[in-house]
């Protein structure tokens, strides 16, 4: 039954390619998942007319096994069109769509083809089942480009999240926000300690005022951090320690060592400031000279009265 499936699909599609790409243009485009804002009609038409053609060479070998080494072309388009439009921001069903709509088109002349035969139409099941393995593998491709997008935004995010910025020559300052995990934590540490090689940084400020809670792995987490900071020469201060925290670190019994923490990000720079040997006075007001107050004071009119 398969064969006899895949034979009347290839009469089919050797007879009638080109009104078929056509209907099956104008399905889609008729669809309520179709987005003109994201694929125009010609990019629509050429990826039909592709499709088309590598079915057409796929069907001709006559194994319906969509995994055969026939079907390779068919598979890397369906891979290309669903990874790209993972990337545009389609859905998985408006992607899946694709393959879908050329059912109805095409069945119509597979149809036409048997007639009234009932035996005839029960042979086609063969070919409906081949579509549908189409469109789920195109759901399958979705979801491993959707799945790539997202990791890849997620390592984007912990980049722009952990900036190391130099507050004066010599100190470093590490501003945490959010939640800090094996990952970030990784990401945290290679920029650092990458930093703290090229500034040649003796101290680092691993500010968490924006971490939201500090559990026992989170602590284990900095105290990483910190060691592998020393073990390149620098020494680091915990900032933003607040009353919450500070409670919470003393319930689980996390024991920082000899690790100094500050409750603001400025107490801990006065510290790495006197670590220097650097101090921070607040300028006094230069007195203004008498030629100066002169100078703003009104001078009287040198025009004289005739």
């Amino acid at each position: 039954m398969a064969n006899e499936s895949i034979s009347m699909l290839n009469d089919i599609l050797q007879k009638d390619e080109g009104t078929l790409v056509q209907d099956w243009l104008d399905n889609q485009m008729n669809l309520p998942t179709f987005r003109p804002d994201r694929t125009s009609r010609q990019d629509l038409a050429d990826q039909s007319r592709r499709f088309i053609t590598l079915l057409r060479d796929a069907v001709k070998a006559g194994d319906p096994d969509i995994m055969a080494p026939s079907w390779l072309g068919v598979r890397q388009l369906l891979d290309d069109l669903s990874a790209s439009r993972a990337q545009q921001g389609f859905s998985p069903s408006e992607t899946a769509m694709f393959v879908f709509s050329l059912k109805r088109p095409l069945f119509t002349r597979l149809q036409n083809a048997v007639g009234g035969d009932v035996d005839g139409l029960a042979r086609l099941w063969p070919t409906n089942l081949m579509f549908d393995r189409l469109g789920l593998y195109t759901t399958e491709v979705y979801q491993r480009g959707r799945e790539q997008v997202i990791i890849r935004q997620q390592q984007d995010m912990m980049e722009l999240s952990t900036p190391v910025v130099t507050l004066w020559d010599g100190v470093l300052a590490l501003p945490l926000i959010g939640t800090l995990d094996s990952a970030r934590t990784q990401v945290v540490m290679e920029n650092l300690l990458q930093r703290i090689v090229d500034s040649g940084a003796s101290i680092a400020i691993i500010d968490i005022t924006g971490v939201p809670t500090v559990d026992t792995v989170t602590a284990q987490h900095l105290l990483k951090t910190v060691a592998a900071a020393r073990l390149m020469g620098a020494d680091c201060i915990i900032s933003g320690i607040r009353p919450q925290i500070a409670q919470t670190i003393v319930h689980l019994g996390v024991d920082l060592g000899t690790v100094i923490t500050k409750a603001t990000l400025a107490d801990a720079f006065a510290i790495a400031m006197k670590r220097l040997g650097l101090s921070v006075q607040k300028a006094q007001a230069t007195p203004r000279r008498r030629d100066d107050s002169a100078g703003d004071a009104p001078q009287p009119d040198d025009r004289r009265e005739a």
